[in-house]
C-alpha cells in the first residue's frame, strides 16, 4: 500500500481541490453525488447504506483510488436513525459528573454510527453554556471548562477508540471552534467580543484536552472573535490550534462557512476571495461549499494561492483516512446487531440515572406508598421533551408526522410503572401544552388536584423554544405552565416538580411553590423512568448541575467561576447567587467533609468525606481553586479536580488528590500560561457554593 506521501505526489490539481471538499448529499442530490464522486470528492454527510457503498465503489475504483469519509451530526447516539439509541443530551449527560459513563456512552455510539457504515461523528461540543439565552446550551457539557475537558477528552477516546483502525472506531469531531456560545446577547453565530487572552484561558482548555486525547478532527465555529470570522483567523487555526497546541488531524468548516464570509459576514466579495481565506487560514475541509472546488482550483493556477496550502491540507485529512483504516477497508463497517442494542439500552438507563438532579426536597421525597398521585403537565407524556435536538425528528426542524420508535419510557410511563411497586394510584391531567392553553385544561388540573395526596408537576421548555438558530429572550417557564402551576398551588397539596428542559429556566415561582425540585434536562429514552426513581426513591440521587439556574434572564451570566470587582456584589433586586449554583445536587443521604489538608512541597491535597446518612449514596467531590494575587484578573473559584465516590451508610473515606504547579495556572496579558508564586485558596465540598466549601491556605513558591 502507498504512504501517503506518494499517495500526494501523484494527486492532480483537481483531485486535490475535491478531497478538500465535504458534500452534503441529502441537498445535492444522487446525480450530482455521483459527479462528485468521481471527480474524487473527500467526503460526504447524511448519506446512509446503499447510497454510501455506492458512492465509496466510485471512489476507491476512480484514478486516485482515495477512499471517501463519511460524516453524520451523532450528537448524542447515532440519534438521525430511528432504530439508535437516543442518550441523553451533552449538558444531561454532564449531570453525571462521570468521564466513564461519557466514554462509554461514545464508544456505544461509534458501534451504532459505524454499524451504518459511517466514518465521523460530528461530536463532542466543546462550546461552553455560559448563558441560557443561547439556543444550543443543551449541546455543551454545562459552564465549565474543566468539566467540559475532562468529559469532552473522554469521548473522544470512546468514540475512536484505542485502535483507531478498528470497524467500531469513528473520527470525533470537536466543534464548534471557538468562544461560540459567548456572543453578544446569546445571539447564535454573532460576533464575540473577547480577547485572545479570554480564549486561551477560558475556551481553549477543553479544545487542548481533546487534542491530547488524539483527536483526528474539528470544526471551526459560524461566528468570529472580536470581528474577525473563526473560519478566517489564521491565529486561531494555524498559530494557536495546529503549531501551540500540535493539533494533527483536520480541520473542517461548520455548514456553508466559506459562503458566510460572503454572505453573512461579509469579509470577502465573492467566492473566490473567501475561498481564499478559508485555505491560508488553516481551514482543510470546506462543509457544504462546493463553489471553493472551482475558486481554489483557478486561484492555484493565477498564483494567487500557493499550491502547498493544498498539499498540506491534502495531507492531513489522507493522513486521518489512513489512521481510521480506510485505505485497507474503505467499506469498513461495524455489524448492524449493535443498532439500539440492549446492552446499549442498558448503558442508557444507567446514565439516565446517574444524571438525575435533587434540586430542592424539604423531607416530600421520596414518596411513601399507598398515596394517590396527580401527574400534570405537558412534559408528562412526550418523549420529544425527553429527546432533545438532533434526532431523527427533531432536527433540523420538528417533524410532528415523525412518530417516535420504542422502547422509551415517558415521566407518565415511568410514574404508573413504580406506583404500582409502592401501591400507588397514579392519575393524569395534562392541563396544558408547553407553549399554550388548553380549553378546560387548568380547571381540569385544578380540580383533580384537590382529591390529590401529592401532586407531579412535569413542565419545561422544547426544541421550538431551544435548538440551533433557536434562541430565547424570555427564559420563564411559558405562561401556559405558570398559569397552571399557580392553579395546581392553591389546592394546598405538596408539589413535586420535574423539570424536563433543555437548559435552565428561569422559574423561581417554581422552587418556592414546590415540596421539591429536579431535573435531568432531555434524559433520552429513559430520562422520565430515572425521575420517576428518583421520586420513588428506587434509587439515590446523584446527579449534579453543570450549568447555573439564574433567578431571572437578567441575571446572566452567571456561572460561577465569575471575576472580582463586582462593585457593592448585587443588583438591587435580586441576589448576586444563582436559584441553583453549578455543581449543586441533593443526595437521600448527607456527606460530610474534614481532615483537608494541603502538601506545598508536593501539591497535594487530601480530603476525608464520610457518609453521615443511612442510606448508601454517591458524591461528587469537588476541588476549587482561587490565586488569592495575580497580574490580572481571575476567578473566584475554578474547578481543579472532582471524584465520584460510593460510600455506605456510615462509611468514610480518604480522598487523595495530586496536582502540579501548571495546574494552579492562568493566562496573562502576554497570552502566556504561566503560574504565579504566591498565597492560594483551595476548597473542597459538595458544589460551587462558599456554604457547601471546606477552605484552607497555601503557599506556591517561586
Amino acid at each position: 500500500m502507498q504512504n501517503v506521501k506518494e499517495i500526494l505526489q501523484n494527486m492532480t490539481l483537481e483531485e486535490k481541490a475535491a478531497q478538500l471538499v465535504q458534500i452534503p448529499y441529502a441537498h445535492v442530490g444522487r446525480e450530482k453525488a455521483i459527479e462528485w464522486a468521481k471527480r474524487g470528492a473527500g467526503s460526504f454527510l447524511h448519506v446512509f447504506g446503499d447510497d454510501a457503498r455506492e458512492l465509496q465503489k466510485i471512489a476507491v475504483e476512480s484514478a486516485a483510488h482515495i477512499p471517501l469519509l463519511f460524516g453524520i451530526d451523532a450528537v448524542h447516539g447515532h440519534c438521525l436513525n430511528r432504530k439508535a439509541t437516543v442518550f441523553p443530551t451533552q449538558l444531561s449527560m454532564a449531570c453525571s459528573f462521570n468521564p466513564l459513563l461519557v466514554k462509554r456512552m461514545a464508544e456505544a455510539a461509534a458501534k451504532e454510527i459505524s454499524a451504518d457504515g459511517l466514518h465521523q461523528t460530528f461530536s463532542p461540543v466543546l462550546c461552553l453554556g455560559r448563558d441560557i439565552r443561547w439556543g444550543r446550551v443543551d449541546e455543551t457539557f454545562g459552564e465549565d471548562s474543566y468539566l467540559a475537558g475532562e468529559l469532552g477528552a473522554a469521548a473522544v477516546q470512546g468514540y475512536q477508540g484505542e485502535d483507531n483502525a478498528a470497524d467500531t472506531s469513528v473520527i470525533a469531531c470537536a466543534k464548534h471552534y471557538i468562544g461560540y456560545g459567548e456572543a453578544t446577547g446569546a445571539r447564535d453565530s454573532y460576533d464575540t467580543p473577547i480577547t485572545y487572552r479570554k480564549v486561551k484561558d477560558t475556551f481553549l482548555p477543553p479544545f487542548e484536552k481533546a487534542v491530547k486525547a488524539g483527536l483526528a478532527s474539528i470544526m471551526t465555529a459560524y461566528g468570529s472573535i472580536d470581528g474577525t470570522p473563526c473560519t478566517s483567523d489564521k491565529k486561531l487555526l494555524k498559530e494557536i490550534l495546529k503549531e501551540q497546541l500540535g493539533f494533527d488531524g483536520f480541520v473542517v468548516t461548520d455548514w456553508e462557512n466559506v459562503g458566510h464570509l460572503i454572505r453573512e459576514q461579509r469579509v470577502a466579495a465573492n467566492e473566490k476571495e473567501a475561498s481564499r481565506l478559508a485555505i491560508e487560514s488553516g481551514n482543510d475541509m470546506m462543509m457544504s461549499a462546493p463553489e471553493f472546488y472551482e475558486a481554489i482550483i483557478e486561484l492555484v493556477r493565477g498564483g494567487e494561492v500557493e499550491e502547498k496550502l493544498l498539499d498540506d491540507a491534502v495531507e492531513r485529512i489522507l493522513n486521518v483516512k489512513m489512521r481510521f483504516g480506510l485505505f485497507a477497508n474503505s467499506f469498513k463497517q461495524a455489524d448492524e446487531k449493535f443498532l439500539g442494542c440492549e446492552e446499549h439500552l442498558r448503558l442508557n438507563k444507567e446514565i439516565a440515572r446517574e444524571s438525575t438532579v435533587l434540586l430542592k426536597n424539604n423531607g416530600v421525597l421520596p414518596l411513601n406508598g399507598r398515596k394517590k398521585i396527580l401527574v400534570v403537565g405537558p412534559s408528562a407524556d412526550d418523549i420529544r421533551c425527553n429527546y432533545g435536538d438532533w434526532t431523527y425528528f427533531s432536527h433540523p426542524l420538528p417533524n410532528y408526522d415523525t412518530k417516535p420508535e420504542r422502547p422509551y419510557i415517558t415521566f407518565l410511563e415511568g410514574v404508573k410503572e413504580l406506583a404500582k411497586e409502592y401501591d400507588c394510584a397514579a392519575e393524569y391531567v395534562k392541563g396544558a401544552e408547553i407553549n399554550e392553553a388548553i380549553a378546560g385544561g387548568i380547571a381540569t388540573a385544578a380540580k383533580a388536584a384537590e382529591k390529590a395526596d401529592v401532586i407531579l408537576f412535569a413542565c419545561g421548555d422544547n426544541i421550538e423554544l431551544a435548538a440551533e438558530g433557536r434562541d430565547r429572550a424570555d427564559m420563564r417557564l411559558p405562561e401556559a405552565q405558570r398559569e397552571l402551576f399557580g392553579a395546581l398551588c392553591k389546592a394546598g397539596k405538596p408539589i413535586v416538580t420535574a423539570l424536563i428542559c433543555t437548559k435552565p429556566l428561569c422559574a423561581p415561582e417554581i422552587d418556592e411553590g414546590s415540596a421539591a425540585v429536579l431535573t435531568n434536562f432531555n434524559g433520552g429514552m429513559f430520562g422520565g423512568l430515572a425521575l420517576a426513581e428518583v421520586i420513588f426513591g428506587a434509587i439515590n440521587p446523584c446527579g449534579k448541575l453543570p450549568v447555573s439556574f439564574p433567578y431571572h434572564v437578567g441575571q446572566q451570566p452567571c456561572y460561577y467561576n465569575q471575576l472580582p470587582g463586582w462593585h457593592c456584589r448585587n443588583y438591587v433586586d435580586m441576589p448576586e447567587t444563582p436559584l441553583y449554583g453549578f455543581g449543586h445536587g441533593l443526595s437521600y443521604t448527607k456527606f460530610a467533609y474534614s481532615n483537608l489538608a494541603f502538601d506545598e512541597k508536593t501539591l497535594t491535597l487530601r480530603v476525608k468525606v464520610k457518609n453521615t446518612g443511612v442510606r448508601a449514596g454517591k458524591e461528587t467531590v469537588q476541588v476549587y481553586f482561587r490565586d488569592l494575587v495575580s497580574s490580572v484578573l481571575t476567578p473566584v473559584k475554578r474547578l481543579i479536580a472532582f471524584r465520584k465516590v460510593q460510600l455506605r451508610a456510615g462509611e468514610s473515606r480518604e480522598l487523595e488528590f495530586a496536582f502540579t504547579r501548571a495546574d494552579f495556572s492562568f493566562v496573562n496579558a502576554r497570552e502566556e500560561r504561566v503560574t504565579e508564586p504566591g498565597e492560594f485558596e483551595i476548597m473542597v465540598g459538595g458544589s460551587s457554593a462558599d456554604g457547601d466549601l471546606i477552605k484552607l491556605n497555601f503557599i506556591i513558591e517561586d
